[in-house]
């Protein structure tokens, strides 16, 4: 797994099994809601929630399930008052986590984190333990069919990519959180494929973790994944592939 990728492989949105629909749903109107309460709710103004808006439709959520969730969140339906809240902490072998909730009450969400951080031989830090590890960056992953390296370059320099990386099936494009939407939009119009995209907790420095402490790790960021409140989890964790396919495979 390369080291400033989330925990698991790409996860395309197309694929979900659907039993876990319901859980993606819930993550993603909680994500409007904040970003509509906080930025408003037109999405040519408010960045964040395009970007939310994005991501539902990606998952088909129903046009009328998002318009309910931003009418939450600008106040014009009553609803529950979300708000974020970032964890720090430790896993197995000291890799550094830094866990995004969505929550409607902290009390709640940071017993329940501490309790699974515990049981999988976690910890969690105090606030500014960790953070220092990790840099927000954009990413933007590009399909490989029919597209060289050389055919997306030039585009993705004009429109803020400050690295390429190769993978498999996709070119995995790294960029300044203030650029993240010129180069999703510009690589767009230029008529490249976007796989994926989202705002990024990548890490400064990698720490690798093998054998058992790999899938103890997995486990861990597997329970903290699955946790309602949980948004998004990143980790400084390096873990080779091979690892990381035997693990998912178990």
């Amino acid at each position: 797994m390369s080291g400033h990728s989330k925990w698991s492989t790409i996860k395309r949105k197309k694929a979900k099994e659907d039993q876990k629909r319901g859980k993606i749903f819930s993550k993603l109107i909680k994500e409007i809601t904040v970003a509509a309460r906080l930025g408003g709710g037109d999405p040519e103004t408010n960045s964040r929630l395009r970007q939310a808006i994005d991501d539902a439709n990606d998952e088909n959520m129903p046009k009328d399930n998002i318009e309910k969730a931003i009418q939450r969140g600008t106040g014009e339906l009553p609803g529950v008052t979300y708000e974020d809240m970032t964890y720090e902490g430790y896993g197995p072998n000291g890799t550094a986590l830094f866990i995004e909730c969505t929550t409607d009450n902290k009390n709640r969400t940071v017993s329940e984190l501490r309790h699974i951080l515990d049981k999988h031989e976690g910890s969690l830090g105090e606030s500014g333990s960790v953070a220092w590890v990790f840099e927000r960056k954009g990413v933007v992953y590009v399909s490989k069919d029919g597209v060289t390296e050389d055919d997306l370059m030039l585009s993705a320099i004009d429109h803020g990519a400050e690295a390429i990386t190769e993978e498999d099936e996709f070119f995995e494009l790294t960029c300044p959180m203030t650029d993240f939407h010129n180069l999703k939009t510009g690589l767009e119009d230029a008529g490249f494929e976007i796989e994926d995209s989202e705002l990024q907790q990548i890490p400064k420095n990698n720490v690798p973790v093998t054998g058992s402490d790999a899938k103890k790790l997995m486990r861990l960021l597997e329970a903290l994944e699955d946790h309602d409140d949980v948004q998004n989890v990143w980790s400084n964790a390096d873990i080779e592939e091979e690892t990381l396919a035997e693990t998912e495979a178990s």
